[in-house]
């Protein structure tokens, strides 16, 4: 899958265009990178086969084709693609692919319908045909992250009936899907920018410069696809590695716009200055050493179509091409996501059994906060994980005739921490309310140890194993230091931490775990973290373009999976089952 930048998540957005637009560009791409995540999205293309298809009884000869649609959450079927129509056949494979956007941070059910085509439309185009008026022959349902899973990326469903009314329902057949990751996300190209005599306007402002790469859609509006870290203080900076693939980009020919923004914590960053290139004068660029003036558009508006040429220069350092394996080549091959969770029982919380309560369980059904947060984050992982036994703590909460625990066993147990699937941890979570009082203070270091050791267990037994910590909290820690120190530890182990705000509280402390605020966690020893791989963000916050909290802080896990691998050189040999 396509990775993008550099062992920093990317941020970027949907970019306006001109002099005005700088600061609402770049206030826009950290909107989009942040809702779309680096390396989260690739192309992958179904074949599909099917066997066995009706009845002898009732069709003895058939026409198929199948249709498949996307559903989303509580809408109507979106049709994706149809195959083309096999003659006379009851076992068929279909020669056209259909395709597919991968999304890991949400669900993408898919609707897979075979109908048997009129002979005498056999001159009509697939796309022509009215499906209403052809004869239905079954109907299977999955999502796609049940068939990437799967060894060989390959999934057999049972072709069923739905509300359409047919004899013999059992007897319909199967249907087979095998996804297959596109090419272009695995040839990559890996570059090193560096700049000098960075021009910063505002002599009062602090120069933390970072890279935005965008291409150029087909109606010629910018589309982010990569950002840098942030270099502090720093007017010559050298920014970690930038690996884009072809998929992202198309074709190294195509443009790509490179900006510069200096860095502010509001949001609002400001241009330094951009240049437009193609990856393949990027890379001759590198090959000649010799670097590219920025430049700024004009600021009158009537010389909308000239520019104001820099001192300040982009380097390309290092410009390497090569195959990579993706994030989809280490699940099929075996490697499987492992959900934990930690919920914070602290008495700020509110009295669970009233109403006011964040921990408040309705008798309607309609789930709190913490139980959304646990059902959105676990609904998508637990595909990733075929055994579903999750790990899952509360802290901040005194057990019956007991002292205050800062990570104890949400099911009650002494020694297991493991519960059965996603209702497990509902259970587990309704029940620890009942037995246990809330206190407190908020503190995360023995959770985030404990989580720790698991993944250091795992490692050293060789499991094929990378785990994702969710901590969901109502309030800002007050063992800073500690938290700090035992995230720095867990950097060097296969796991990400996701930290998800709850309630009212002001989580302006909490940015400190947040990586893409451009400050760099530090140790009690002076050690800062192997790489990046926590991120933390307010439930409240929902991106404008109508992508949740949760989907945003999930798209950033594939990244930080590849940065794991790659910085240990870990290849999917390993893996393999």
């Amino acid at each position: 899958m396509g990775n993008c930048c550099s062992d920093e998540a990317g941020h970027g957005g949907a970019h306006p265009v001109g002099p005005a637009a700088a600061k609402a560009a770049s206030a826009a791409a950290d909107r989009f990178l942040r809702s779309r995540g680096a390396g989260a999205s690739t192309q992958i293309e179904l074949s599909l086969s099917a066997s066995n298809l009706g009845d002898q009884e009732y069709f003895p000869k058939s026409n198929p084709m199948v249709v498949v649609y996307s559903k989303r959450k509580d809408g109507p079927l979106e049709e994706i693609g149809r195959s083309e129509v096999t003659l006379n056949s009851l076992n068929p494979s279909w020669m056209t692919k259909i395709s597919v956007q991968y999304q890991f941070e949400v669900l993408q059910p898919l609707v897979f319908q075979v109908f048997d085509i009129d002979p005498q439309l056999h001159d009509v185009s697939e796309k022509m045909l009215k499906l209403e008026e052809q004869q239905f022959l079954g109907e299977a349902t999955c999502l796609l992250s049940e068939v990437v899973t799967k060894r060989d990326r390959l999934l057999t469903l049972k072709l069923g009936v739905s509300e359409h009314n047919l004899p013999n329902p059992s007897k319909f057949g199967e249907l087979t899907v095998q996804a297959e990751e596109s090419a272009g996300s695995k040839a990559i190209m890996e570059m090193v920018f560096r700049c000098s005599d960075l021009e910063i306007k505002d002599l009062l402002t602090k120069s933390d410069p970072f890279l935005l790469i965008s291409r150029i859609s087909d109606s010629g509006m910018p589309v982010p696809i990569c950002k840098t870290e942030v270099r502090k203080n720093d007017l010559n900076p050298r920014w970690k590695p930038v690996i884009l693939n072809l998929q992202q980009i198309g074709s190294k020919e195509n443009p790509l716009i490179i900006e510069c923004f200096n860095f502010s914590s509001n949001g609002k960053h400001d241009l330094v200055g951009k240049i437009v290139k193609s990856v393949a004068e990027l890379e001759n660029m590198y090959h000649r050493q010799n670097g590219e003036h920025f430049f700024v558009p004009a600021s009158n508006a009537h010389e909308c179509h000239s520019k104001e040429v820099l001192k300040s220069q982009l380097y390309v350092e290092k410009y390497v091409e090569s195959n990579r394996h993706t994030f989809l080549d280490y699940i099929s091959a075996g490697c499987q996501l492992n959900f934990m969770v930690g919920v914070d029982f602290t008495a700020s919380n509110g009295n669970p059994r009233l109403p006011d309560s964040l921990h408040y369980i309705d008798p309607s059904g309609r789930p709190n906060v913490y139980q959304k947060a646990i059902l959105e984050i676990g609904d998508v992982l637990q595909y990733y994980d075929p055994a579903k036994r999750f790990p899952s703590w509360g802290f901040g909460a005194r057990p019956i005739d007991g002292p205050v625990s800062h990570c104890f066993n949400l099911n009650g147990s002494t020694y297991q921490p493991e519960v059965d699937g996603i209702q497990g941890i509902m259970s587990a979570y309704i029940s620890a309310l009942r037995n246990v009082s809330l206190a407190g203070p908020t503190l995360f270091g023995q959770l985030i140890g404990t989580a720790m050791a698991i993944a250091s267990q795992s490692l050293a037994d060789n499991q094929q194993k990378y785990f994702i910590l969710l901590i969901v909290t109502d309030g800002v820690v007050t063992d800073f230091q500690e938290t700090i120190d035992a995230i720095i530890r867990a950097s060097d182990f296969p796991m990400s931490i996701i930290v998800i705000g709850v309630g009212g509280a002001d989580f302006k402390e909490m940015e400190f775990l947040d990586p893409n605020k451009g400050e760099k966690l530090e140790s009690s020893t002076g050690r800062v973290a192997s790489r990046d791989m926590i991120q933390f963000a307010p439930m409240k916050d929902v991106q404008g373009s109508g992508v949740s909290t949760v989907q945003s802080l999930l798209a950033e896990i594939p990244g930080q999976f590849m940065t794991y691998m790659r910085t240990r050189e870990i290849q999917t040999i390993v893996w393999m089952r």
